[in-house]
């Protein structure tokens, strides 16, 4: 991923998307020849010089200001992720070539914290959404056509993203794919912009793109989002609809590993079907479970 590129693609998709006459400006289309603002129009809004503006979607933006970057960002009316993410591309458009990862590692004390989880599906995840390690609930509710022991072996990990665009049996079980697809792709783009020297994450998304056409339609629109907790609605081939509630914790001292746990509400039937899916996993695969009607 080049950075100056990715800073340049993403401040022109933005200024495509505002309107001339939300912002005050009187549209006339049959004189427009650009989707959304001018340059110069954005930059007469945000009280910068046309040519700095102009740098930046360049790639160039050696020295900018945050205070430029604030005033471009609340012109294109960026989120909050959308501003950190503007400010990660201008930063990493000064910083070394992606570098060769090391193997990540799920340390001792997160097995330990996973393995006492007994009656909440939980997985360790890293930045990439590789999963380092995994319970059985985590196991038998996203992966059980998986090998158990697949997050041992760094070469052939189970990632959840790639998995929800190339994995036909798991991106089945969303009862809302494209949400999800979306969701997945604006964390993967949050991630890029904070890491360019990551390698293997450049590689995941290299990948994607070239196996994926719905991936490669989704990162062309560069969405940006974090997704720290939230729903998850679930059609398992073992125990019916879920309805579960996540929640993601990241772990101190760790290379940005966070914990992703799934509950349901008590005295649902999603809760006693997640009962009924954690009475079996330790003795059963979902291969084993009686299959039930999803509606």
């Amino acid at each position: 991923m080049d950075g100056s590129t990715e800073l340049g693609d993403f401040l022109k998709s933005r200024r495509a998307a505002v309107r001339p006459e939300d912002v005050g400006i009187s549209a006339e289309p049959s004189r427009r020849r650009v989707t959304g603002l001018r340059r110069e129009e954005l930059a007469l809004l945000a009280g910068v010089s046309i040519t700095h503006y102009t740098r930046l979607e360049q790639g160039r933006a050696a020295g900018v200001s945050d205070s430029v970057l604030d005033a471009v960002a609340r012109t294109l009316r960026l989120t909050e992720d959308e501003t950190v993410h503007l400010k990660d591309l201008a930063r990493s458009t000064a910083r070394r070539r992606p570098a060769v990862s090391r193997a990540e590692q799920a340390t001792p004390a997160a097995r330990q914290l996973l393995a006492a989880m007994t009656d909440v599906p939980a997985l360790l995840l890293d930045r990439r959404s590789d999963v380092l390690a995994w319970n059985r609930l985590g196991h038998a509710l996203l992966a059980a056509h998986l090998p158990w022991d697949g997050p041992d072996t760094p070469a052939a990990r189970p990632n959840l993203i790639r998995m929800l665009f190339l994995d036909e049996r798991y991106r089945s079980w969303y009862t809302d794919w494209k949400e999800e697809a979306h969701l997945a792709v604006a964390y993967l783009r949050l991630v890029a912009g904070r890491h360019p020297d990551d390698r293997a994450l450049a590689e995941l998304i290299g990948r994607l793109s070239i196996q994926s056409d719905e991936f490669a339609a989704l990162w062309a629109r560069h969405p940006v989002r974090t997704c720290t907790s939230g729903t998850k609605s679930l059609r398992h081939p073992a125990v019916g609809t879920l309805e579960l509630s996540f929640e993601n914790l990241c772990l101190p001292r760790t290379a940005d590993h966070r914990l992703i746990t799934y509950t349901a509400e008590p005295g649902t039937p999603s809760d006693a079907a997640l009962r009924l899916l954690a009475a079996t996993a330790a003795s059963a695969t979902t291969e084993d479970l009686p299959a039930l009607d999803p509606r």
